[in-house]
């Protein structure tokens, strides 16, 4: 069983089929944020060269899921680096990879002038509050849908029913990639 899967992350095939289960996402809004997952004690130490996105933090070893979801609160896309990857450094690769929304909404962690221009570039109005030392302030914040922002937790709070992604347990990135697409195919297969 795990050699069939693992074939199968090497060729991407569960992540195609989460890709292929995205019909239709309603992108009036797309919420992004990331969320950090505990790694096993025997996840890491692989004596390979292949990326395995386990990182150091205060936790100790961790890997950090970048989600972004719909305004229906569904998955569509999401990344995966080392726990110690701070949200705003893996969010202009995200941003970059999601489809065109009038809206998007994140919290303080993705503060960065330079990702709300590149989002405005891509046509989306960013609604990301200002960290409590900002000169500018948080006037012309949408505080009514920043309070949306709850669905991508509630993603993160369904994946993390799964065994495998609560407790990541994959030596590969890739490995522990095709775990998520597959759990958030299932999210996807009532639809």
């Amino acid at each position: 069983m795990y050699k069939r899967f693992n074939a199968w992350s090497l060729q991407e095939k569960l992540m195609g089929i989460f890709q292929e289960l995205v019909v239709d996402p309603d992108l009036e809004w797309t919420f992004i944020d990331g969320s950090i997952v505990k790694a096993h004690q025997h996840s890491s130490g692989a004596a390979h060269e292949r990326e395995t996105a386990i990182g150091k933090s205060v936790a100790g070893n961790t890997t950090k899921i970048h989600m972004a979801v719909d305004a229906c609160g569904l998955p569509i896309h999401f990344s995966v680096t080392g726990g110690e990857v701070h949200d705003c450094k893996e969010a202009p690769e995200l941003v970059a990879k999601l489809p065109l929304a009038s809206y998007m909404i994140a919290d303080k962690g993705y503060d960065s002038e330079p990702l709300r221009i590149q989002i405005r570039e891509k046509g989306a109005m960013p609604v990301i509050p200002r960290k409590q030392n900002s000169t500018i302030g948080n006037e012309a914040m949408d505080w009514c849908l920043y309070k949306y922002r709850h669905l991508v937790e509630n993603v993160f709070a369904r994946l993390k029913h799964f065994r495998a992604i609560a407790t990541r347990y994959d030596k590969l990135k890739r490995n522990f990639e095709s775990v998520i697409a597959l759990a958030c195919a299932f999210i996807w297969l009532p639809m």
